[in-house]
């Protein structure tokens, strides 16, 4: 079943009002495994600080944070990060992060449809180079290689999935 996607950038306001949204999407991927970052059980305080935060870098413009709804039932189905708030030598690049999908939406083109709008805008604004970490050989790995991001390449043990045991990390780049 094909989903009716609501792509939008938000301000810091915004991302604020809906932080329990938020503390429940990022609870309910951190609870099905996915390696953002946060080990499980993921404490709702954690995760309404770590909203805040980002929050708080979207208002100092160090941050684009762009979320995707379902248009017929309004529910918030992923997000993700554009870090851009970088060293003076760098202004021509961008740090993706905290590619988030809803367990109930994955493999439905949520992700793809994210990466395509992050992608846009950083083409647009004139960002060149675009780099990213993911769990090798993940549903997010096999994402970035299908849309053309390069691997850099693997460093095992590089951080933890949620339940605690290592995993191996690659480092991809894009060229825009």
């Amino acid at each position: 079943m094909t989903l009716d996607l609501r792509i939008e950038a938000l301000d810091a306001v915004e991302i604020d009002a809906l932080r329990s949204e938020f503390s429940a999407l990022l609870t309910d991927c951190v609870e099905a495994g996915a390696s953002i970052g946060f080990m499980s059980p993921l404490l709702a305080g954690r995760a309404e600080e770590f909203w805040r935060g980002v929050a708080e870098a979207v208002a100092r413009g160090d941050r684009i944070l762009w979320t995707v709804r379902d248009t017929s039932t309004g529910t918030l189905l992923g997000t993700v990060q554009l870090i851009i708030g970088l060293p003076d030598n760098q202004p021509h690049r961008g740090d993706v992060a905290k590619l988030m999908v809803s367990p109930q939406a994955r493999r439905r083109g949520v992700a793809d449809a994210l990466m395509a709008a992050l992608e846009a805008h950083a083409r647009n604004t004139g960002l060149r180079t675009l780099v990213l970490d993911t769990v090798t050989g993940s549903p997010a790995d096999a994402l970035y290689r299908k849309r053309g991001w390069v691997e850099v390449g693997a460093v095992p043990d590089y951080a933890l999935l949620p339940d605690g045991s290592p995993c191996s990390t690659t480092f991809f780049y894009k060229t825009l």
